[in-house]
């Protein structure tokens, strides 16, 4: 039995948003043919993901310089934990599936701010004399993302989740993107039941 860690970093629902749908598709099809495995979804947008700010910051600071987590303030506990928290998450998936929407050519912030939470040194990644190793291996992940235009892979944002992925060590990374549609919306039904069909697929192979 395999785990899989979802994380939707799209605030709308599979009938408003074309990467949700997706998902979705995605998700029918994958519990369909893995009736086993657990399947866990993160809403970065209804889910607790805490941003680093000043409390968090701070917070660190202070263990490293050998305070006791009780005497931090009620915010740097909860933050610190929830940060915690959401990278041993991480650690114990098996598998990893983001879907996102390109927006002003990068990805939603709570998204960036999921990512900061798994790119961690000392737990999925660390320093060495020849630079930067993941530590995160026998994982495999999946991004889904939904462009307006078309970009084939060059964008910023499929490049970066690609890019952060293979940095703490997942080398499988495939992406399905839903492209196009904005810039022919003549096309619009085709593109988007071309993609569903893709997500499909993957949901049986993945």
């Amino acid at each position: 039995m395999a785990s899989v860690l979802v994380i939707k970093g799209h605030p709308l629902t599979a009938q408003e948003s074309r990467s949700v749908n997706a998902l979705t598709s995605f998700l029918t099809s994958y519990k369909e043919n893995h009736p086993n495995d657990e399947v866990t979804v993160l809403d970065l947008y209804r889910d607790d993901i805490p941003e680093i700010d000043e409390e968090l910051l701070s917070g660190w600071e202070a263990l490293r310089a050998g305070a006791d987590f009780s005497s931090l303030s009620e915010n740097q506990q909860q933050k610190i934990a929830r940060f915690n928290e959401l990278t041993e998450q991480f650690l114990a998936a098996d598998k990893i599936v983001i879907a996102n929407a390109l927006w002003n050519l990068n990805i939603p912030t709570k998204l960036k701010a999921w990512f900061d939470t798994v790119n961690v040194a000392g737990k999925t990644f660390k320093y060495t004399e020849n630079g930067p190793v993941g530590l995160v291996t026998g994982k495999k992940a999946l991004h889904i993302q939904s462009n307006g235009g078309i970009y084939n892979g060059q964008d910023f944002a499929s490049q970066y989740v690609k890019a952060i992925l293979n940095f703490v060590g997942i080398e499988q990374v495939d992406q399905l993107f839903i492209e196009g549609i904005d810039y022919t919306p003549d096309r619009a039904e085709e593109l988007m039941q071309a993609a569903l069909d893709k997500a499909t697929a993957f949901g049986k192979d993945f």
